[in-house]
């Protein structure tokens, strides 16, 4: 680890696309862990349970200020529900299509790959998981917009070897029972989605840099939402464990893509240019026995949650604490401040035992 000048840094000179872009994908990995971790160490159905939980809350929290802020608040109904779930996975990078068949009836489409579950992840998605999401939030939009007639037909799911996640909103003439908001399909199938005519966002509202910033704050969403999720369905210490152990694996498994993404030397850089791409500031102090203290002035992931649960910082840290053992298996970072962290290489000559790491 090459010694730091003491004092504020802003990381590596990298675009800022490209780090928001970095921090996109190591906080959309920690939410894909999330889910797998319930999903191997709870089951499906806890797992379910966990990802009803996100989606419903997270629909609570950003549905209809989404909608207004993409001008869809006039919309029909389906429409409405259909062009935000196009729109907004547009802005989060996430493939997606959009047909529109009458103001009654409109269809989204997630073709593979698909984004939240990323390579081979989807293998381990049990249909029941996936559906959750669907229950959680798309059965749900009509009694968001007050429009009881509103549901959800999902006619494929990826996860079941289908060729894509697929469905239509329509507005029936009658109120729908909570059964009935969502029904599935699959004898039905979307037409085929012609780009050109898809609803596009205003390129003057909607800059490239605003929707590289939207792309990050959109998996960060996932993540902050699924960190109050495990908490209020598992509990503090069953939700903490499930996501600490998820964040330990993620940090290990991504740090060394992530450290180039941000153009990161060593891991108290990689430490200052996560944080700055984050939109927090961090700095670096070097110490007399040659460790160096990170100081952090805030945790972007957590701001937005009322009063958090000291777990969830917790939870967070264990991505840095498992980015580190996927750095170097023998360095320690040891908290020294509400926001500090020391990280330390143990000096160790040539063919004498290093020591064991303890565990986490």
């Amino acid at each position: 680890m090459d010694g730091q000048r003491r004092g504020l840094r802003k990381g590596p000179r990298v675009s800022d696309r490209a780090a928001q872009e970095a921090v996109a994908d190591w906080y959309h990995a920690w939410f894909t862990g999330i889910v797998l971790a319930a999903v191997a160490r709870r089951g499906p159905a806890d797992a379910a349970a966990l990802v009803f939980a996100v989606f419903r809350r997270q629909q609570a929290e950003t549905f209809l200020p989404g909608l207004r802020k993409l001008g869809l608040d006039g919309l029909p109904p389906a429409v409405a529900a259909a062009r935000y779930h196009y729109l907004s996975n547009v802005i989060g990078g996430v493939g997606v299509e959009y047909v529109e068949e009458s103001p009654r009836k409109a269809w989204i489409r997630y073709p593979p790959p698909r984004w939240i579950w990323p390579g081979a992840t989807i293998c381990a998605i049990p249909s029941e998981v996936n559906a959750a999401m669907l229950r959680g939030w798309h059965a749900n939009n009509g009694v968001m917009l007050g429009c009881p007639g509103l549901g959800f037909v999902c006619t494929g799911q990826t996860v079941d070897g289908d060729p894509g996640l697929e469905g239509y909103y329509i507005e029936h003439d009658r109120a729908l029972a909570e059964h009935e908001r969502l029904r599935f399909a699959k004898h039905e199938a979307m037409p085929r989605f012609d780009a050109a005519s898809a609803p596009r966002l205003p390129a003057a509202d909607w800059p490239a840099e605003r929707v590289a910033k939207a792309k990050r704050g959109y998996a960060m969403t996932y993540c902050r939402t699924a960190m109050q999720a495990a908490i209020d369905v598992f509990g503090t210490e069953h939700g903490g464990a499930l996501l600490g152990h998820a964040a330990r694996l993620v940090g290990m498994q991504h740090v060394h893509a992530t450290a180039a993404a941000l153009g990161a030397r060593d891991f108290t850089t990689f430490m200052v240019a996560i944080a700055a791409a984050e939109g927090d500031a961090a700095r670096t102090d070097p110490q007399a026995d040659g460790s160096v203290i990170v100081t952090r002035d805030g945790i972007a992931l957590l701001r937005g949650i009322a009063d958090p649960h000291p777990t969830m910082q917790a939870a967070w840290e264990a991505l840095l604490d498992g980015a580190l053992a996927g750095w170097d298996r023998f360095a320690r970072l040891e908290k020294v401040g509400a926001l500090a962290w020391r990280v330390l290489l143990p000096r160790v000559s040539p063919g004498e035992p290093c020591p064991r790491r303890p565990p986490p």
